[in-house]
């Protein structure tokens, strides 16, 4: 698959993870490129192993021109709905650039409601070498989060599922009640709380 450089303008590549899981904030990350130094096996981060992924990061830190990592917690989640909460990740990751970006590419069908030259790029992980690479960032810096909930949380195994709605997840918010970190909007998790399942 060959991946789609943006054009000569300072082209920014925008992408999220973490939209559907049942728990953890959602992250979002924006990288600059260099055009002088392209990043060999970019590609849509679900599609690369972990090992690959932790590698890939650690290159597009180093090389890119320029990069940043945001995110919306799990209480914005609940009080803005998911996608807002997304949009609002996406927004502080651009922002927190040291470059400004002459155009924006999103992964996915919509962009937030922002001043920056944007364009949506469905399945642009897989297609546009800046989104692939902001993939690469957003999920590995969620994973670490992840993983460091376990810690608090051992009983939910966070680090083996990342939040996702797995049987086994499902069936430890029921034994245990969900935690500070559960989204309470979500309907599993809003489901068990209505029938008295308590932390």
């Amino acid at each position: 698959m060959q991946l789609i450089l943006g054009s000569t303008n300072i082209v920014c590549g925008v992408d999220e993870a973490g939209r559907g899981p049942l728990a953890g904030p959602v992250y979002a990350a924006a990288v600059i490129l260099d055009p002088a130094k392209p990043i060999a096996g970019l590609n849509d981060s679900k599609k690369l192993t972990e090992k690959a992924r932790d590698r890939l990061a650690f290159i597009i830190k180093a090389e890119a021109l320029a990069w940043h990592i945001a995110s919306a917690t799990v209480e914005e989640i609940d009080r803005l709905n998911i996608l807002q909460a997304t949009m609002l990740a996406m927004t502080r990751a651009v922002e927190g650039l040291k470059i400004q970006p002459e155009e924006v590419l999103v992964d996915g069908n919509r962009c937030p409601d922002w001043g920056y030259v944007s364009k949506a790029i469905i399945e642009g992980d897989a297609r546009v070498a800046e989104i692939s690479a902001a993939s690469i960032l957003a999920k590995t810096a969620r994973d670490a989060v992840m993983v460091e909930l376990h810690g608090r949380y051992p009983q939910y195994n966070f680090a083996g599922h990342k939040g996702y709605g797995t049987a086994a997840h499902l069936k430890a918010i029921k034994q245990h009640g969900p935690c500070p970190e559960h989204r309470r909007s979500f309907a599993p998790v809003r489901e068990m709380l209505a029938q008295g399942v308590l932390f």
